[in-house]
């Protein structure tokens, strides 16, 4: 039975493992990512991996609402953050599964248009989705379609980044402007309108990141902060690397447009989320090396200096104001911004 992608919908019969389910497989999802390991029909990716290369790997599972933004989607989305969570280790990322759970009743032009878009992102960063499964709901229980990826990328074993690297006297850096894609969602969700657009950072920062480690300077570690924005990165690295951060509000980049929406709905940019964005830790005499190569790359063009690591038994994160005050920075109790990834 040819699948109707311009009129048809998601029904249970896409879900029951005959006829429908394979017609689903394999004129949507196959079609759409394409590649050798996928054609093979089997349960499971077999990959070569590099001789001498370690692996990385990651998952996430994403229940945007709603599933279309300005400046991505769902689909898109599942590719750039499991992508982003790899390439924090300093790993190439080369392979992704894609789980769907489909929503009975979802439009199937709509899914076309995700599952394009998932498969653009993931020819634009150079990794194949060879892998999937999908499982279909009964209508009503669930949102009309949850995405859920796994990576697995290579790595140097030379290579060593993650918060036990972290030093006193490290200096901490940002590639771009922070709380784009929380305020956009909120923007598309609420039907809030402003002189200048808000549009998702949403990308995959797998390329930026080689440019970085090929920069010269020693990276210590990194880490993209998602769900809880910059303040919840920091705060969960000063833990875990048992040391103290101090920045700077005014050295921390944010669009007008962001700052403002902000100071209207009353949200703390420091809390709203990004998935486009890095943040990283390297000596800070090697600091200028780092933001040079950062700078050089479009996804890096408004990378920052943003403040250093200190030695505190505490491990609080203390910003300095622009009239030199001092407040301490921690993890919210709840989520400002339900569903944004």
């Amino acid at each position: 039975m040819k699948l109707d992608l311009k009129n048809g919908h998601v029904d249970m019969s896409h879900g029951s493992g005959g006829r429908a389910m394979a017609d689903l497989i394999e004129g949507l999802f196959v079609k759409a990512f394409d590649n050798p390991v996928l054609a093979t029909g089997d349960d499971q990716a077999r990959l070569d991996v590099p001789k001498g290369m370690r692996l990385a790997m990651s998952t996430d599972s994403f229940v945007i609402s709603p599933l279309f933004f300005p400046g991505g989607d769902i689909g898109s989305l599942a590719v750039h953050g499991t992508v982003n969570d790899v390439a924090m280790a300093g790993a190439k990322p080369l392979w992704l599964s894609a789980g769907f759970i489909l929503e009975e009743g979802f439009p199937l032009k709509d899914l076309e248009k995700i599952v394009s878009s998932m498969a653009k992102a993931a020819r634009d960063c150079g990794v194949q989705i060879v892998t999937g499964d999908t499982k279909v709901v009964e209508k009503g229980k669930g949102d009309g379609v949850y995405i859920n990826t796994a990576g697995v990328g290579v790595l140097d074993p030379s290579l060593d980044l993650g918060p036990h690297r972290i030093v006193v006297g490290d200096a901490m850096i940002v590639n771009g402007t922070i709380g784009d894609h929380g305020m956009a969602v909120l923007a598309r969700r609420e039907n809030l309108d402003f002189e200048e657009p808000l549009l998702s950072d949403s990308a995959a920062l797998a390329d930026l990141v080689q440019s970085m480690i090929k920069s010269g300077a020693s990276l210590h570690a990194m880490r993209d902060p998602t769900r809880g924005g910059l303040a919840t990165a920091l705060d969960e690295l000063a833990g875990a690397s048992g040391h103290g951060f101090q920045i700077e509000e005014k050295a921390i980049p944010i669009r007008t447009v962001v700052r403002g929406a902000c100071e209207i709905l009353g949200l703390d940019p420091l809390y709203i989320a990004n998935e486009g964005k890095l943040l990283a830790f390297c000596p800070y005499d090697e600091a200028e090396t780092l933001l040079a190569a950062m700078r050089a790359h479009p996804l890096g063009r408004d990378a920052a200096l943003i403040g250093r690591v200190v030695e505190d038994k505490q491990h609080f994160v203390e910003m300095i104001t622009p009239l030199g005050g001092r407040r301490l920075i921690s993890r919210l109790a709840g989520e400002p911004l339900p569903r944004i990834c």
